[in-house]
């Protein structure tokens, strides 16, 4: 209220008049409303001045209007002027021209100078012997007064000012941390208090400065930039600052200064936006939002949101982690899972991460996506979007994460550290990592549809993570139906569990779904050996565990590949190797170069298989994963020939089998049929396979099969 009673003061001096509130308004930020109030009282004089202020006063109440801003200081004396040093005017020319990429980050670098001044101050008060208020004895003046920051925009005159009421500067301050760039006050006032021994943990995260050039940020916007400024040591004068950033300053006393750091930022033409309220919002809203005191825009204060990620995990309601999670994530559902979490070894880290409930748009599952954590250093953006800070994989993740030993260069803006940077983001995420896994184990049915609409992400950390460790702690979350278990699915720590001992792989089979993967001819063996069988319905899912390779010391191996292997069982074989039941052996040594014959140009090879019951022959190649993905993805860009050539396929056939015991007899009773019959086998095992890009291709052979066939009849 102490606004509303200066009001009262200036109207007993005043007469109401129009030009009152244009007198007032720029010094003080009232609300429009409030100053509507008074236009009235001058169109009806009738109404008293006493009624106007009444009604101002109760505006101001309503709307929370709060401002220490005034236009009141007035430089006296003489001025000491001071050139900045060589290297120095060079350096301020880069930062006012390179040094940051947006100029808008120069309220950021301010607010975090006002939030350190208000920081030392506060230290220092509680570290005091003494104190005083309004000029009484003692170290400190005002010791009690409230610790905040006030921003105001005038856009008529073209000014943005930022004041605290902090720590302040002396004259020898001024000139040491205004005069010289790269000096850091901050920096200094850590050091100092490390070496005393005073420093707490908590006291040094909540300063920001580092590097001393933030403040000079202001010339990338500022004709002029006037600085006001009274030090909190009792008794010390108030002073004024004052630069157009070409290479001097000048620095006099001033009445009416405000203990604390006022800056008045006279804007260039071409950056008159940030004498806008709304667009001075919005960056407070993307950088300064969780600064430790509270900012005042024009009276209204401007960070209401929390920075929850630094309180204690417990006691944080779900309602709070909602309002943030809205309020990070730019949406309007609520979190599935969150992961709220700080460690200090083998970095600092404060994270809060939020796992969406909704299912991921086309522009999430884009790689090209960004992802949705933001860096934070102290309370205060880095970077909204951070490349690097979590693998690509993770991008569906929202939330902060808050880390004290990042290095950052000059601007705050680019990560230097590299080194350190990747054990950041090797530690979050192994933590995301043992989060997910828990949730598996403590809260299945949720985590089963997470997996449902975000596993595609974890199968894409694996084909995309370098470590083979990572790619098996990701393997851990994965889920698939198995050939033991129809109606659930199983994770691959729980397969391995169940292994019939001495089993020294893991056996996985692509198909599109159950029946044709319970159909599926390199199946069989398996089958009838009694061996568990994962079965992966996704087109990518064979590529991903052919990516992991192993797991837990174990291969892992597609059907296709165990069918390709040599068939050293004796299994069903008679004293010559023969199958019980199949053709001769001379019959088949017949058989074998025919069929080699008949198939020239497609095939790499022809043999016999025991590892075949109810089908009469399969295809197999070295890789069948890679293979089936450069047939959906590549085949149409080369010749049949060469694709054949490419692929190697090896034809078996199961010689016990009446279909391939008839094929023998028809190479001499009917050589024409028996080529048709030959190769529609072979079409039809590719098909089987999945390497045929088009099955409509075959319908022309099989045509010709038919109408032979019928021939005869």
């Amino acid at each position: 209220m102490s606004v509303v009673n200066g009001l009262l003061r200036v109207g007993r001096l005043i007469r109401p008049s129009t030009t009152l509130a244009k007198c007032l308004l720029p010094a003080t930020g009232a609300p429009q409303s409030a100053w509507a109030t008074i236009g009235q009282v001058h169109q009806q004089p009738q109404r008293s001045w006493l009624y106007a202020h009444r009604t101002l006063s109760t505006k101001v109440a309503e709307e929370g209007y709060h401002t220490i801003i005034r236009d009141q200081e007035k430089a006296v004396g003489t001025s000491d002027k001071h050139e900045f040093q060589a290297e120095t005017r060079m350096l301020l020319d880069i930062v006012a021209r390179s040094l940051y990429s947006d100029k808008e980050v120069f309220v950021r670098e301010l607010v975090s100078n006002a939030s350190d001044a208000l920081e030392k101050f506060r230290f220092l008060v509680q570290t005091s012997t003494g104190a005083a208020s309004d000029g009484e004895a003692g170290e400190f003046a005002e010791a009690d007064r409230s610790l905040e920051i006030h921003i105001g925009t005038n856009k008529q005159d073209r000014q943005l000012t930022i004041q605290d009421t902090g720590i302040g500067m002396t004259r020898d301050e001024l000139v040491a941390n205004l005069g010289t760039i790269a000096r850091s006050g901050s920096k200094q006032f850590m050091e100092q208090l490390k070496e005393s021994g005073r420093g707490t943990q908590e006291n040094v995260q909540n300063i920001i400065g580092q590097f001393g050039v933030g403040f000079y940020s202001a010339f990338m916007v500022a004709d002029r930039v006037d600085v006001y400024t009274r030090s909190s040591r009792a008794g010390a004068p108030g002073l004024k600052w004052s630069s157009d950033g070409s290479g001097t300053f000048e620095i006099q006393e001033a009445e009416n200064v405000a203990i604390g750091t006022k800056i008045v930022i006279h804007l260039k033409a071409d950056c008159r936006e940030f004498a806008d309220e709304d667009r001075i919002r919005e960056v407070i809203r993307r950088y300064s939002n969780f600064v430790g005191s509270p900012i005042f825009l024009n009276g209204k204060q401007a960070n209401q949101i929390q920075p929850i990620w630094l309180m204690e995990p417990k006691q944080v309601t779900p309602e709070q982690h909602n309002e943030f999670y809205r309020f990070v994530g730019n949406t309007f559902d609520t979190p599935r899972f969150t992961l709220h979490y700080k460690t200090d070894v083998p970095l600092s880290i404060r994270a809060l991460l939020y796992f969406p409930e909704g299912k991921p748009g086309l522009f999430e599952m884009s790689r090209d996506a960004d992802g949705g954590v933001a860096l934070y250093t102290r309370k205060v953006l880095i970077q909204s979007k951070t490349e690097n800070l979590l693998p690509k994989w993770l991008r569906f993740l929202k939330g902060v994460v808050d880390s004290e030993d990042i290095p950052l260069n000059l601007s705050r803006e680019l990560l230097q550290n590299s080194a350190l940077i990747r054990k950041l983001r090797t530690a979050l995420t192994n933590r995301t990592l043992r989060f997910l896994h828990d949730r598996s184990q403590k809260e299945p049915e949720s985590y089963d549809k997470f997996y449902k609409d975000y596993g595609l992400f974890l199968k894409e950390g694996i084909v995309t993570s370098q470590e083979q460790q990572e790619k098996e702690e990701i393997a851990k979350l994965l889920r698939f139906e198995t050939s033991k278990e129809p109606n659930r699915t199983v994770s691959l720590p729980e397969y391995c569990q169940r292994q019939a001992e001495g089993q020294k792989d893991i056996y996985y089979l692509a198909a599109p779904n159950r029946t044709l993967a319970e159909a599926s001819p390199y199946y069989e063996s398996l089958k009838k050996r009694g061996i568990e069988v994962l079965f992966c319905y996704e087109a990518y899912d064979e590529l991903v565990l052919m990516q992991l390779g192993m797991y837990l010391g174990k291969n892992l191996v597609s059907v296709e590949k165990e069918m390709r292997r040599s068939d050293a069982s004796t299994e069903g074989k008679d004293a010559d190797g023969l199958i019980e039941g199949s053709l001769l052996k001379t019959q088949i040594d017949e058989l074998l170069p025919w069929l080699k014959d008949k198939l020239t140009g497609k095939v790499s090879n022809v043999k016999t298989t025991g590892k075949l019951d109810t089908h009469p022959c399969v295809v197999t190649v070295e890789e069948m994963a890679a293979a089936r993905h450069f047939i959906k993805t590549q085949s149409h860009n080369i010749s049949e020939e060469n694709r054949y050539a490419l692929l190697q396929p090896q034809f078996e056939i199961n010689p016990k089998h009446p279909i391939i015991k008839k094929l023998h007899k028809l190479t001499s009773s009917d050589p024409e049929l028996a080529e048709l019959l030959a190769k529609q086998l072979f079409s039809n095992a590719m098909v089987g396979a999945g390497l045929v890009d088009d099955p409509r291709m075959l319908l022309t052979s099989m045509n010709d099969l038919l109408q032979k066939v019928l021939d005869k009849h």
